[in-house]
């Protein structure tokens, strides 16, 4: 399964057999889940490397704006560094560099995520100035203005780039009326008629502790890793000032129903000046984060099919026949709604072959099971992934804290590879039946000048 913002992000249902204890194998070390009194959930592990990191996620992203404040979420994560009142401008950047830890943000559609990695002896130093900088960002009218350019030109570069375009274009092939099918930055348009006030009521709104998973995990004791974070966020809050919250703002988040499948083949095609070669990606509706156990055996057919040179699309059509330059296929696996995507380049007059050839693959996965020894690769690569992926403090805080975030609850993570082990030959087959059809998707098509 595949993050839309980070796409090494592991998917899961798990078996988590108790939140502060190992389970059966003793394996895993399962972190310790303590909700507290104001609605924040922490999530604590102790893990025998020198470093530790405080993660903080929230379930807001750019799906909870209106049309007339989208981007606001991606700002808002850039203004956030500018300072609170106890917290002059650069002072934070400042004292993180003395200690030699680092930090950093991102946003998407279904979450913000801001993060700081510290030496374990200046944890309690500095996880209280990240949660301060969440909790009372000034949000200022001057800094607001000085920021306003440089996310314009984070607009303009992201529109320059021929990958973030074809991405774009697909989105809104794929989504009708889901918030998914705008950019997460927001169009420049937009972002030129935001003001401090709206980002302050924003802000005020939706950064509020029942929204947010804090995540600590690194080489200190666990009740001390909850006890920093917990009184972090109580002096924190003791000095935050929530007066802009806005009821209006929550009535306007856009409807969040799945959209239906495509009822046919859906074309739109694009000329594209800066392009060399011609690009194809091919889109299906399929379920997402809120129908976890139905996205296995769609994870498994994006491995066989894209994903690894063994691959069928990659050992096919670029090895055997060259039709194509490059070609992957993914499970996007979105809060709401999901999308199966393959995507491809190639010479522009091989297009029309290329997309004949994919869908011969997928008839083939419609007509045969998919082999004992294919099933195997793919479950090996799963559960290899899963462990290389989350050997540092950083990448375990991610895995819990996007899991809780999403779908507020990390059972969702820790036991992916079985999950994916326990995908039979005919439940993948019964996916792509399902979900895959071979005359009802969406084809997005670009072409050089």
């Amino acid at each position: 399964m595949v993050s839309p913002a980070a796409s090494d992000t592991p998917s899961a249902s798990a078996r988590l057999i108790d939140s502060a204890s190992g389970g059966a194998s003793g394996q895993v070390n399962f972190p310790t889940i303590r909700r507290l009194a104001n609605g924040l959930t922490v999530i604590a592990e102790h893990m025998p490397i020198d470093a530790v990191n405080l993660s903080v996620w929230l379930n807001i992203g750019s799906k909870v704006e209106s049309d007339a404040i989208n981007g606001m979420a991606h700002f808002l994560e850039h203004m956030i560094f500018k300072g609170t009142p106890r917290l002059g401008f650069g002072e934070f950047e400042r004292l993180i560099e003395e200690r030699g830890a680092y930090t950093n943000a991102a946003t998407s559609q279904d979450y913000t995520h801001y993060y700081i990695t510290t030496a374990p002896q200046d944890f309690a130093t500095l996880a209280p100035l990240q949660i301060e900088l969440l909790m009372n960002a000034s949000l200022q009218d001057d800094y607001f203005d000085k920021e306003r350019p440089v996310i314009l030109e984070e607009i303009r570069r992201a529109e320059d780039s021929p990958q973030r375009r074809a991405f774009y274009r697909s989105m809104q092939m794929s989504f009708d009326t889901l918030p998914y099918r705008r950019p997460v930055l927001g169009p420049a348009s937009v972002v030129e008629g935001l003001c401090a006030e709206q980002m302050r009521a924003f802000h005020h709104t939706w950064y509020q502790p029942q929204n947010m998973t804090a995540v600590a995990v690194g080489n200190l004791p666990v009740e001390e890793l909850i006890r920093v974070v917990e009184e972090s966020f109580d002096q924190a809050l003791a000095r935050s000032d929530r007066n802009h919250a806005s009821d209006e703002m929550i009535s306007q988040v856009p409807a969040a129903h799945p959209e239906v499948p495509f009822p046919q083949i859906c074309r739109a095609e694009y000329i594209d000046e800066a392009l060399q070669q011609a690009r194809l990606v091919m889109d299906w509706r399929v379920p997402g984060m809120q129908a976890l156990e139905e996205t296995y055996p769609l994870d498994v057919v994006a491995s066989i099919l894209g994903q690894g040179r063994t691959a069928r699309l990659i050992d096919d059509l670029r090895e055997q026949r060259q039709l194509v330059n490059s070609i992957s296929a993914s499970n996007m696996t979105f809060c709401n709604q999901g999308i199966f995507s393959i995507s491809a380049r190639m010479p522009v007059e091989q297009l029309a072959a290329a997309e004949a050839a994919i869908i011969e693959h997928l008839q083939r996965l419609h007509d045969e099971p998919v082999t004992v020894a294919e099933l195997s690769r793919v479950q090996t690569q799963v559960a290899n992934r899963f462990i290389f992926g989350n050997e540092t403090p950083s990448d375990r805080a991610g895995l819990y804290g996007y899991y809780h975030s999403i779908t507020g609850d990390i059972n969702h993570a820790l036991g992916y590879p079985q999950c994916i082990r326990d995908v039979s030959a005919e439940a993948v087959q019964a996916a792509v039946r399902r979900y895959l059809p071979i005359d009802a998707y969406g084809v997005v098509s670009f072409k050089p000048a």
